[in-house]
């Protein structure tokens, strides 16, 4: 999934005459922290919710004194990379842009988290495990060897980082409901299990989790 099919165009845009107050109202009508200012199609930065409130929001956030980031994704970057923009900036809202950096729309946290949770193959029930490795052992090929042995399918997979110890963290989702039988399968090639879930046990604490999730981000 790339930026230009994850736009949401229903977040507002602001101008530079547009009072601080305006701005407020709008984020607080659609739910988001941040908010573009745009002229005739040209980005002109991101204000946020703190920048307004450290200054007069009576006047046009034109006067004001922004942080000087301008931060935003391409409509043909990868769905990973524009999460990743979005956690190191702490952003609600990241805009949209084509390679003449013209505006193109926003994408949401809330729809980003929506689509990650209706994709990736979080639908299809399974179960889940979380491997540990040293880092140069690590085979996802390996991996998928020992699992499909069992005629079992890997149906998502991620790596969560390398700890000081140098080992990998895998997390791997199949299509397996028994789970103790694979987790046998990978403990006899010396793969440590961290845990494991049988996902219909899962299924209900994690849309409860999720749930409160999106109820705060509507605050």
């Amino acid at each position: 999934m790339i930026a230009y099919k994850l736009i949401s165009n229903s977040i507002p845009t602001l101008i530079t005459s547009d009072t601080g107050d305006k701005a407020l109202q709008l984020m607080s009508q659609y739910y988001v922290r941040h908010l573009p200012i745009v002229n005739n199609d040209q980005l002109l930065g991101l204000v946020s919710e703190d920048d307004i409130l450290s200054q007069n929001q009576e006047e046009a956030i034109g006067s004001y004194s922004l942080s000087g980031r301008r931060p935003f994704v391409y409509n043909n970057e990868h769905i990973y990379e524009i999460m990743r923009k979005m956690a190191n900036e702490s952003l609600s809202s990241i805009p949209v842009v084509d390679r003449e950096e013209r505006f193109l729309g926003m994408i949401t946290l809330e729809h980003l988290l929506s689509y990650y949770a209706e994709s990736f193959s979080f639908s299809e029930s399974g179960s889940i495990f979380v491997l540990k490795t040293p880092r140069q052992d690590y085979s996802l090929s390996e991996i998928a060897q020992i699992v499909e042995s069992e005629n079992v399918a890997i149906l998502s997979s991620f790596i969560h980082g390398i700890d000081q110890a140098n080992n990998a963290e895998i997390t791997i989702k199949t299509n397996a409901q028994d789970a103790q039988r694979i987790q046998a399968a990978l403990e006899r090639y010396d793969y440590t299990v961290e845990a494991s879930y049988q996902e219909e046990v899962l299924v209900e604490q994690l849309q409860e989790r999720f749930d409160m999730l999106m109820t705060y981000l509507d605050v």
